[in-house]
C-alpha cells in the first residue's frame, strides 16, 4: 500500500484539505500521524474566541481520530502551538483538560509561535492504531 492510499479524511472536510493540498492524517506502520488541527469552521475560517477555538480544534481532531477508528486515548504524542503563550496558555489549557482524559497522558511538546494563519491554537498528534484497524 502506498502512503497516499492510507490517507484518512474526516466526514465533510475533504474539500478543505484538497483546497489546501495536504492530508489530514496518514496511517503508517501501526500509527496514525495527524496534521495540525486548528479551530476552523467548516468553511476553514477561524473561530474567533480562544476557548471556543480550542474546543473546535479538538472536535476537528476527534473527527479525524474517529474516521481512523481511534479515540484520544490512542494518542501517544501531542504537539501544541500557541500564539502568545504568555497570555493564551492558561485559558487554552483549561479547555484542553476537558478533552485530555485521565492519566497516563500522552507526551507533550508545547511551542510558542507568532503566527498560525489567523488561528491562536493548533494541535498535532500521533496515535497508535488499534489492532485490526
Amino acid at each position: 500500500m502506498s502512503a497516499r492510499d492510507a490517507v484518512v479524511f474526516p466526514a465533510g472536510r475533504q474539500a478543505l484539505y484538497e483546497k489546501n493540498r495536504y492530508s489530514p492524517a496518514i496511517r503508517s506502520n501501526g500509527f496514525l500521524f495527524v496534521s495540525g488541527q486548528v479551530g476552523s469552521r467548516p468553511d476553514g475560517s477561524p473561530e474567533p474566541e480562544l476557548q471556543a477555538q480550542v474546543r473546535l480544534a479538538f472536535d476537528n481532531l476527534n473527527a479525524i481520530l474517529s474516521a481512523a477508528g481511534c479515540t484520544f486515548k490512542d494518542v501517544v504524542d501531542v504537539t501544541v502551538f500557541i500564539v502568545d503563550p504568555a497570555s493564551n496558555f492558561e485559558p487554552a489549557w483549561k479547555v484542553v483538560g476537558e478533552y485530555w482524559g485521565d492519566a497516563p497522558h500522552p507526551t507533550l511538546t508545547g511551542i510558542g509561535v507568532t503566527w498560525l494563519y489567523g488561528f491562536q491554537f493548533e494541535i498535532k498528534v500521533i496515535a497508535r492504531l488499534p489492532e485490526g484497524v
